[in-house]
């Protein structure tokens, strides 16, 4: 019916000539941020350093933050194991100790990143199966069940020392890296923090009375208090951690003399009173941590498989924090054969923590990694200058326990905040990828929920004395994947690397933000990369390139 008598089709309309591009909605709502490889709020970068005086306090802020993981761990351990007070206070000696070699060595010749290497909770699965194992043995004391447990320990970490030596220097841990994009780093790096969040306020609920006044306290005085005066701000961004530690230690040593927990019950008086830790009338005013100091090592198979699980697990856990601390030190993201020499060194110091008799293995500290965030400092110094003071406190017994004796429920309130800094590094991470791509959506929404939904069900079903969900007939196997499965970050990175490699990952790969991540990947693929990780003092030219 539209047509002329002569059955043609009427001429069109001329095109409107064009006119100029429909506007920018999200302009008129307020400016756009362009993504930033670089934090630019840090106030000294991985290789500026502040005065000596700040160096010095905040370095000592470091050990202060490092030691309620340190004490955390020889407080769940060392009574199970049959150890006395002394013992105890031995142990987080040890843990020092090899907290301060650990973290020179990852820091001179590792990662190059100020990351402090401080014990990891991953063995504590490990470390529960080999005390189980001797709870029915017969002993002539506790003392000696103690001992006895200690030397397997010893060799179980000597032996699984190997998985990361090997994962490391043969490379296999940096191709692994290779596959990670911003799709999986984000999930990876969040769960870093968020699957800690039984040590935050849970463990604060122990004594609520010092948790949570700390807790107000620090977000007050760290955020608005700062904005008083300028140089008040300068003050207490970077040293209000101190301070308010403090003020609320003082506190709770007020509520014990006062008698305020005579009452209370025996968990609450271990939590919250100042002279329930027994770390000062234990301690030795002197003592070096030497080789084999509790024995000859012992080693048995079923134990040994258990602590490999644990190594891969610290590695997971440290390679998401190297990440983290390489954005909040203004680094950029740690090139493949950096994070395979970490890994490989990282091998190396689980077999000295094995050597000097150390009750777990080590890992990079999320806490240490939040402090950076928290007071816009990610020096490399400071953190070298925290080891000494570990090393200290370590050997002058009776000095370090005097801090060691600090309440667990001040670290807790602590660590709510500065695992909330690191997982929220995580997510901006997304900026360098799609985060309008409903396939990145996914991924990220189910690595990060399998990534603490998965560790959840492992924890909540696994038995006082260390039994987990995967009850087999082979103990080293339930031993290997009770330990994996417990830990967020493998799950993460399980989880994100399997469905970001495999959905569409070819025709995607703009969306996935890989022409960003691989020039960091590569060793020369980025002018910075040898800025920030090559070796100190031209060691670089003395070492054989395929080492490097």
């Amino acid at each position: 019916m539209g047509e002329t008598h002569n059955h043609q089709a009427p001429p069109s309309a001329p095109a409107p000539p064009p006119g100029p591009p429909p506007p920018n909605l999200g302009l008129s709502r307020g400016p756009t941020f362009p993504p930033a490889e670089q934090l630019l709020q840090l106030h000294y970068c991985i290789h500026s350093n502040p005065s000596w005086p700040e160096l010095l306090l905040l370095g000592f802020q470091h050990y202060i933050v490092m030691l309620g993981t340190t004490v955390l761990i020889a407080t769940t351990l060392v009574p199970a194991m049959g150890g006395n007070h002394g013992d105890k206070a031995r142990v987080i000696q040890s843990l020092l100790f090899m907290s301060g070699v650990n973290t020179l060595l990852q820091t001179w010749f590792g990662s190059r990143l100020p990351a402090v290497m401080g014990g990891s909770l991953a063995f504590i699965l490990p470390v529960m199966s080999i005390i189980n194992d001797y709870t029915d043995r017969t002993f002539p004391s506790e003392h000696e069940r103690f001992i006895y447990t200690m030397r397997t320990i010893q060799g179980s970490l000597i032996v699984s020392s190997f998985i990361n030596i090997f994962l490391g220097y043969s490379k296999a841990w940096g191709n692994l890296t290779r596959l990670f994009s911003p799709i999986v780093i984000v999930p990876v790096v969040c769960v870093v923090g968020l699957g800690l969040f039984t040590r935050g306020f849970p463990l604060l609920a122990n004594c609520v009375q010092v948790g949570l006044p700390m807790l107000i306290l620090l977000v007050i005085t760290q955020q608005y208090l700062k904005r008083l005066h300028p140089t008040t701000h300068h003050v207490l961004e970077r040293f209000a951690l101190l301070l308010c530690i403090a003020v609320i230690w003082a506190f709770a040593a007020i509520l014990t003399v006062a008698g305020a927990y005579n009452n209370a019950k025996e968990q609450t008086q271990l939590s919250c009173r100042t002279d329930r830790a027994y770390l000062l009338s234990s301690a030795p005013w002197i003592k070096v941590p030497y080789p084999f100091q509790w024995g000859t090592p012992i080693f048995r198979a079923s134990h040994v498989f258990g602590m490999m699980g644990a190594a891969l697990v610290s590695s997971a856990e440290s390679t998401g924090t190297f990440f983290a601390a390489a954005r909040l030190s203004g680094a950029t993201p740690p090139p493949a054969h950096v994070l395979s020499r970490s890994i490989g060194l990282q091998g190396i110091g689980m077999l000295i923590e094995g050597i000097f008799g150390s009750v777990v293995g080590t890992t990079a500290s999320v806490e240490n990694v939040g402090l950076l965030g928290l007071t816009h400092i990610g020096s490399r110094r400071v953190v070298q200058i925290s080891c000494g003071f570990m090393i200290f406190f370590s050997i002058f017994g009776k000095f370090g326990a005097f801090f060691a004796s600090i309440p667990l429920p001040i670290f807790a309130a602590i660590n709510c905040v500065l695992f909330g800094i690191v997982a929220a590094i995580g997510i901006s991470f997304i900026q360098f990828a799609n985060s309008n791509s409903m396939r990145n959506i996914y991924i990220l929404g189910l690595s990060l929920f399998l990534g603490i939904s998965i560790p959840q069900y492992f924890v909540m079903n696994t038995a006082p004395d260390g039994h987990g969900p995967v009850r087999t007939n082979g103990g080293w196997f339930n031993d290997i994947l009770n330990t994996i499965f417990s830990s967020p970050p493998t799950v993460a990175i399980i989880v994100g690397t399997v469905l970001d490699s495999t959905l569409d990952a070819k025709h995607t790969a703009v969306d996935r933000g890989v022409p960003w991540w691989v020039p960091f990947q590569n060793k020369k693929g980025d002018v910075r990369n040898d800025e920030f990780y090559r070796y100190p003092l031209r060691l670089t030219e003395f070492i054989p390139s395929r080492f490097l």
